[in-house]
């Protein structure tokens, strides 16, 4: 029988970035199911002692800028340094997530949540604005114009506030975070360990 995975993550991390599509493979190898959960990240800080990055000491703020340069390399992925749109608002970005999976499917979510990443860190545009979505959603080969339309309903807005609860509920406090048979892993410096709870 299958295991499914929890995927907490926010759209705006570089961290969620470098791991996606590790994860999604590792995944599709242990014929695991993926349950995608976007949420809000700055509401988890709130309660769970995490700082925006302009809020962080400026130690951990180089230190972090040494570790992304150190994974892009390592992984071969791309990234820029610092994105022109960077700090970006993640919500219309996690909201059109949440529209593919519940109109087309968690592939089609999880193939467009990639997209997203890589038009953040790899190629330097803004995730906030619908246009730009809609752009990324229709170069997925999903009716962009139509998927902004449905992230932008009341529903879509009630699954994005249930993720953020739920990813409370699980202790969640940083991102990405996988949850396999109830154990939470916090990073994709952890994917090794998701791949042995997995098998």
């Amino acid at each position: 029988m299958s295991k499914t995975v929890q995927y907490f993550f926010a759209p705006q991390s570089p961290w969620a970035y470098l791991g996606h599509e590790r994860f999604v493979a590792i995944a599709q190898a242990s014929a695991a199911q993926i349950d995608i959960k976007p949420f809000d990240l700055g509401k988890v800080f709130s309660v769970s002692g995490g700082l925006p990055l302009a809020k962080r000491a400026p130690q951990r703020q180089a230190y972090r800028q040494q570790e992304l340069a150190r994974w892009s390399k390592h992984l071969g992925l791309p990234l820029i340094a610092h994105p022109t749109y960077f700090p970006v608002p993640p919500d219309a970005a996690a909201r059109l997530i949440i529209a593919a999976r519940t109109s087309l499917g968690g592939d089609a979510a999880l193939g467009l949540t990639g997209a997203i990443m890589r038009a953040l860190w790899a190629e330097d545009r803004n995730i906030s604005d619908a246009d730009t979505l809609a752009q990324i959603a229709s170069a997925c080969g999903l009716d962009g114009k139509m998927l902004v339309k449905s992230s932008e309903t009341a529903g879509v807005q009630e699954q994005y506030d249930r993720n953020t609860d739920e990813a409370m509920a699980a202790n969640v406090f940083g991102v990405p975070w996988y949850v396999v048979d109830g154990e939470g892993f916090w990073g994709q410096d952890r994917l090794d360990f998701v791949e042995r709870a997995l098998s």
